[in-house]
């Protein structure tokens, strides 16, 4: 399979695309595979870690402000995009795909749009419960349209190209054993432990509710262990701030505060509640482990998605929310102690995260993937 894969701006728009790379590459050997992003994006340091080759394209996404500076930026992004899909043109005569698989963000718009207009087969992958304005604009002209979310079939009008197949989930998050990962911990059976974390780079406004959370848990002595990743924004000031509020954490060795957590399975595994943003990659792999959360959505995301995102696994029992407009350390607090000592409780949130968990979802979107490059040369 020659795959051509576009996506960026966020994590969100990319982590899938590479996850579904790598199931490609090991389930149908010499295929080949190629990114779209654009230079800014995080697709730009990602995916060439990973290994694969980026075609970098030009183009900004629109403004919501009505002001004179907000208007000039769009009649630059509406330029960027008409020359946006020209460039695509020539990207794809010269990669040659089979099929183009759009993952989201504004940049996959203009390479999905050259490849409809070519008749290259076009896949859509909307990870998030309210779909994006491209995924919207792309949708009926896809082959295929690939969800997460059984709502989100529904908000896209019930078209016949729909396939609910779930997000992709990196495969050391399906390969992560709980009771493995508790004894590398050293965690008892009675043992509770939360774990924490607001993306790679962290979050201003939570991390410093976070400080308040650590030092209160220090102050009352509770008796969890607790580790949170600061990300790499928050990871000097965080521990000052919580030395601040006259804690110091060294006496208090079941809190654990660290930049990044690089055994996120491991620990994600282990985990009792865990504390974090509702993007779409981060609620597959808690459904596929099986765990419990309070989520506090970013909103600071387009359409406010990722409330739609927790809201939609509250519904179903899997998780708390907690907006982060008026959320307190001590609120955060209380909502993880409300959850941590409730076994029952707890037990019924994992059945309900393991019940959203889809069944092979990348095994299920390269079937789709083969499914509409058939009879193709």
């Amino acid at each position: 399979m020659n795959l051509y894969i576009t996506g960026g701006g966020t994590g969100g728009h990319v982590t899938p695309g590479l996850a579904i790379a790598r199931y490609v590459m090991e389930h149908e050997p010499g295929s080949t595979v190629r990114f779209a992003g654009t230079e800014r994006g995080i697709e730009s340091r990602l995916v060439p870690r990973e290994g694969y080759p980026l075609d970098r394209i030009e183009i900004i996404g629109l403004s919501r402000k009505l002001t004179p500076q907000g208007l000039a930026h769009n009649v630059k992004a509406a330029y960027l995009t008409v020359t946006a899909v020209a460039r695509a043109k020539k990207l794809l005569r010269a990669a040659k795909p089979d099929v183009v698989l759009g993952c989201g963000g504004y940049v996959s718009y203009p390479i999905v749009k050259a490849a409809q207009q070519m008749k290259i087969p076009t896949v859509l992958l909307e990870v998030n419960a309210l779909p994006g304005k491209v995924t919207q604009q792309l949708a009926p002209h896809a082959d295929r349209v690939l969800v997460c979310f059984e709502q989100t079939r529904a908000l896209l009008g019930e078209r016949e190209n729909i396939r609910l197949t779930g997000a992709p989930v990196r495969p050391e998050i399906l390969e992560a054993d709980r009771k493995k990962a508790r004894a590398r911990y050293g965690l008892s059976e009675g043992d509770k432990l939360v774990v924490s974390f607001w993306g790679s780079m962290g979050a201003l406004y939570m991390n410093r509710h976070m400080a308040g959370m650590l030092a209160l848990e220090a102050q009352e002595g509770t008796t969890f262990r607790h580790v949170h990743a600061s990300g790499a924004a928050a990871a000097k000031w965080l521990p000052e701030e919580v030395q601040k509020k006259g804690v110091n954490l060294a006496e208090h060795p079941n809190i654990e505060l660290t930049e990044y957590i690089y055994d996120m399975a491991d620990r994600m595994a282990a985990a009792d509640l865990v504390i974090c943003r509702a993007g779409a990659a981060t609620i597959g792999e808690l459904c596929a482990l099986g765990r419990p959360s309070v989520m506090v959505p970013s909103p600071f995301v387009a359409e406010n998605h990722q409330e739609k995102n927790a809201r939609a696994l509250e519904e179903a029992g899997a998780c708390k929310v907690v907006l982060e407009p008026g959320c307190t350390p001590e609120q955060l607090l209380q909502a993880t102690k409300e959850l941590i000592w409730d076994d029952e409780r707890l037990a019924g949130m994992r059945r309900a995260a393991v019940k959203l968990a889809a069944a092979d979802p990348d095994g299920a979107i390269f079937r789709q993937l083969k499914e509409v490059t058939k009879g193709r040369a």
